[in-house]
């Protein structure tokens, strides 16, 4: 069930990014020559009256392909014939659209709740260290560590990553903003095995349509953020090449929030959604987000640039991409044994 389950997460956030680079396309007359689905041979395949639709044997990828993007075409409706505007929306429509795929599962997933979580701290755990260093109940979060606050995902992501276990936090008390310098939380053990413990619980909110929507926004905000502070903690070294996974160990830990309940799937999958669209939106080679700072260079100079040498930037970066994946795909399946 989780080699099921992770081939469907995987395939409908393939399909729901392609599907926004498409549909940002058309909208614009910008022709699509292949919207496939996987990677390497096809396995299927269909000509439409414009586009050639294919189901592709390796599910870890997809892509458009426009008329004139790699190569200069005289087609007046070619990628590189419209203004850098329709480009720019059409590179970002496919991270756009895995941010409203995420939106939407959140929303799902809160639609099924009677009470939401809130940032504002109901009540202490035994010995709490943060009561004893300022914070109180009825305090509602609003920063940590000069860090906007918007959901308890937030909180609990920011006490987690924080390496000493004292942390600044804003707080809304009793109408006011109150700056805490100082607030202490326990850390117990060393290295991989250290953890903070997160000594009290949030209040909850009435579920309804208005909180739903607000909670989810949130909530997908939150992770979106999470998503690029963890690539500069990877740039930065704070996170290790271990704890990176790929498709296996996506597996693994969808295997594992399967046998928790559906709950824990549809949280898993808009984490990966957001991620994914996010992680796009790198401003490195073959990823959208590098294709957005070409245009934006474009956009300076007033000129395209070669695209003979954008194309081999772009290929290079692939290499790059699929190396570290087969390497991280390597040492999830060597953690397996």
């Amino acid at each position: 069930m989780s080699i099921i389950y992770t081939v469907l997460i995987f395939g409908i956030i393939i399909f729901i990014h392609e599907l926004g680079h498409f549909l940002a396309a058309r909208c614009t007359g910008v022709t699509v020559n292949e919207f496939a689905i996987g990677m390497g041979p096809a396995i299927w395949k269909r000509q439409g009256k414009r586009t050639l639709y294919s189901l592709r044997a390796f599910p870890i990828g997809g892509y458009c392909a426009f008329e004139g993007e790699e190569e200069d075409s005289e087609d007046e409706n070619s990628f590189r014939k419209k203004s850098v505007p329709k480009r720019l929306l059409i590179c970002a429509a496919g991270a756009l659209m895995n941010l409203v795929l995420g939106f939407a599962i959140l929303l799902s997933v809160l639609a099924g709740a009677e009470y939401y979580s809130s940032t504002t701290v109901a009540a202490f755990k035994e010995d709490a260290s943060s009561s004893e260093s300022g914070l109180q109940v009825g305090d509602r979060i609003v920063k940590m560590n000069g860090v906007s606050i918007w959901s308890d995902q937030d909180i609990v992501y920011e006490i987690v990553r924080d390496e000493d276990g004292i942390i600044q936090m804003e707080v809304i008390r009793e109408s006011e903003r109150v700056t805490l310098p100082a607030v202490r939380f326990k850390i117990d053990g060393e290295g991989e095995k250290r953890s903070i413990y997160l000594d009290f619980k949030v209040a909850a909110v009435e579920a309804s349509v208005g909180n739903a929507l607000s909670q989810a926004g949130r909530k997908t905000l939150s992770l979106a953020r999470s998503s690029w502070s963890s690539v500069g903690d990877l740039i930065t070294g704070k996170i290790g090449f271990n704890e990176l996974s790929g498709p296996v160990g996506v597996g693994q830990v969808v295997g594992e929030a399967a046998k928790v309940g559906m709950k824990n799937v549809l949280n898993l999958a808009a984490f990966i959604t957001i991620s994914i669209g996010m992680f796009n939106l790198l401003p490195f080679p073959a990823l959208d987000g590098g294709r957005i700072i070409f245009l934006l260079i474009e956009a300076v100079r007033r000129k395209p640039l070669n695209p003979k040498w954008e194309g081999y930037v772009n290929a290079a970066g692939l290499i790059l991409l699929f190396a570290l994946m087969i390497l991280v795909t390597a040492k999830d399946i060597f953690q397996l044994f």
